[in-house]
């Protein structure tokens, strides 16, 4: 079991540790992976899921996340990231919405697409049509505007140093998708391609599109050209197209999640940031790169 203060959470983790090392049955001492943010308690004789169960009753309203998983096999070796209200912060359809005046429409279609509560490709295709005149050169205004999540590049950088094979994963498009990854380091992209004529969006993205399905499927074949057993791959993503790659990686969290995603996931992160995945996997706080 790993235990990580989100913001506001470090004041009463030690508290908490002290706890839980009282109520579950543990092998050892509770050993902090940064002293006051995260702290690996190893149990024995409990199934996992009763275990966080019983530490998120302990927990109650703090913004502590905990995740528990067999302490076999912790570090990954592929990781697979979900781009948007994930790795940055921003949903930038929603932010090219905001040049025409239409970003709360926009962002509010976005929100029910990701908690799983309208149809993936139909909610897309929406968004992109009302998009269609605007110059190509406003998709560099709205790259402008991105910001990385928190943890973000000690993340990559941390898997980078580790030897850690990477990926984003996107429904939204290449143009950004693929500023990220040269920004952060990741080694490969697939994303969405969105359909350009004489200068303007034309309101349309091209075929094939990047499906739910795709982003399962990219994790796949990533640990099949590696030899990287499906165990030994992590996933983050927040929203209900994240969910199949979520339940096909050996740690698939949901990262800030949509409520649905939340609920269906085995694993989720709802407080800390990104470096909460290094965590989970039993760096050490010397060990996080640019930390």
């Amino acid at each position: 079991m790993t235990v990580i203060a989100g913001p506001g959470g470090a004041g009463v983790l030690t508290d908490l540790v002290a706890e839980l090392a009282a109520l579950l049955p543990l092998v050892g001492a509770p050993d902090w992976l940064a002293p006051g943010t995260a702290c690996d308690l190893h149990l024995e004789g409990v199934a996992g899921q009763a275990a966080e169960t019983a530490a998120r009753q302990a927990i109650g309203g703090a913004a502590i996340d905990v995740l528990v998983q067999p302490s076999a096999g912790r570090r990954k070796r592929i990781l697979v990231a979900d781009v948007e209200a994930t790795i940055i912060e921003n949903e930038m359809l929603d932010e090219l919405a905001d040049f025409i005046g239409r970003r709360s429409h926009v962002a509010e279609i976005t929100r029910r697409a990701m908690n799983g509560e309208l149809d993936f490709a139909a909610a897309l295709a929406e968004r992109v049509l009302l998009l269609k005149g605007l110059p190509e050169a406003l998709l560099d205004e709205a790259a402008s505007r991105i910001r990385l999540t928190p943890g973000a590049r000690a993340l990559v950088a941390t898997a980078r140093a580790d030897g850690v094979r990477t990926a984003l994963v996107s429904g939204g498009f290449t143009v950004f998708a693929e500023r990220v990854a040269g920004d952060l380091g990741f080694q490969r992209v697939v994303a969405n391609r969105l359909e350009i004529a004489d200068g303007l969006i034309a309101g349309t993205v091209m075929a094939p599109l990047v499906t739910g399905a795709t982003k399962r499927d990219t994790l796949l074949a990533l640990a099949a050209e590696f030899a990287v057993p499906r165990s030994a791959t992590l996933a983050v993503g927040d929203g209900a197209n994240d969910l199949a790659m979520l339940a096909a990686a050996g740690l698939g969290v949901a990262f800030h999640a949509k409520p649905t995603v939340a609920a269906a996931a085995r694993w989720r992160i709802d407080h800390a940031d990104l470096t909460a995945l290094l965590y989970a996997q039993g760096f050490r706080r010397e060990e996080i790169v640019g930390l």
